[in-house]
């Protein structure tokens, strides 16, 4: 079932007549989520019911407001490629000379590829909850980078606590799925990732994402690891991609998240960023005054116009 938030309350999709509809007394995303099938029987009664009421889903706002936020990194060629890019881009250009002889040979430089720990366990780190946009909302061009980028990311939000729990507990947690866009300083990162001993997510990723106004129940979606999507910019599109062979299972990411910790309703959990699917990957850049729609097949679209006059807001 797909679902958006109005300010009046909640609206769930009619596949078979292709409309939207207002489900009467559902004003909560992440607790009809959490209630699991009694309220998807009641939402499949509203939209049955000749007295449904059908509403403009483009009056659709952010969702929910995440109570906390974690994304994570699962995929090796992600990882290697936009290494690369960094060094390529960022670093001095006599270490960019070591490296791309190296590679010339046909053979991953070694420094580019994931540390022993990234297979051992899985890698993520924690975002800025409070700083989300909406789909449709202008993202505004951080003062303190020149390389803005964007990143297509599959995120779920969950809907019950988890402490300590067991990669089966985990997975009966997850409540919705949606587009997520984790906006990154790639020249920020680089100089992080260079000489700040907490790494290159501190100022390179606390200043942005955006969530897409369709989420999707976890019943619905399906395989995780078989999502694929693109992004478009102004209409062209720049890249496609997918989530197949993840280094880590969804149970046992949050296993390892919920270690000693607790998650609770309202967390998101982003899984990363598709392979191949942001700019510093593609050597692209975006500019000011340009349109980035993020899409993944099953759920829906995510788009933000990048504006040299919009200022650091969150979702209204």
């Amino acid at each position: 079932m797909k679902l958006r938030m109005t300010a009046e309350g909640l609206i769930a999709h009619d596949a078979e007549r292709d409309r939207w509809v207002r489900l009467p007394g559902e004003d909560d995303l992440v607790a009809f989520l959490a209630e699991g099938a009694p309220a998807r029987a009641r939402a499949a009664a509203a939209l049955a019911s000749p007295d449904a009421v059908e509403v403009d889903p483009a009056t659709a706002v952010l969702p929910f407001r995440p109570r906390s936020m974690r994304a994570f990194m699962l995929w090796e060629s992600h990882v290697i490629g936009s290494s690369r890019m960094l060094v390529k881009h960022f670093f001095p250009a006599p270490i960019w000379r070591i490296v791309s002889a190296f590679e010339k040979t046909g053979r991953t430089f070694p420094k580019l590829k994931p540390t022993k720990g990234f297979y051992e366990h899985p890698t993520f780190y924690v975002a800025n909850h409070t700083m989300v946009l909406a789909d449709g909302q202008d993202m505004w061009w951080p003062s303190h980078t020149t390389a803005l980028d964007f990143e297509l990311e599959l995120a779920f939000v969950l809907t019950k606590p988890l402490v300590d729990a067991t990669p089966e507990e985990a997975l009966d947690a997850v409540g919705g799925w949606f587009v997520l866009n984790d906006w990154s300083a790639r020249d920020v990162q680089a100089d992080d990732a260079r000489h700040n001993v907490f790494g290159p997510v501190i100022k390179s990723k606390t200043f942005a994402n955006s969530i897409g106004c369709d989420v999707v129940t976890a019943d619905a979606f399906g395989d995780w690891k078989a999502a694929t999507g693109r992004v478009r910019v102004d209409g062209e599109l720049w890249c496609e991609g997918g989530t197949a062979g993840p280094a880590h299972e969804l149970g046992a990411m949050l296993a390892y998240a919920s270690r000693g910790e607790r998650l609770d309703a309202g967390d998101v959990i982003s899984t990363g960023t598709m392979p191949g699917c942001c700019g510093l990957e593609l050597e692209r850049w975006i500019r000011p005054g340009q349109t980035v729609q993020l899409e993944i097949d099953g759920i829906g679209t995510l788009t933000n116009r990048v504006s040299a006059e919009a200022v650091p807001a969150t979702a209204v």
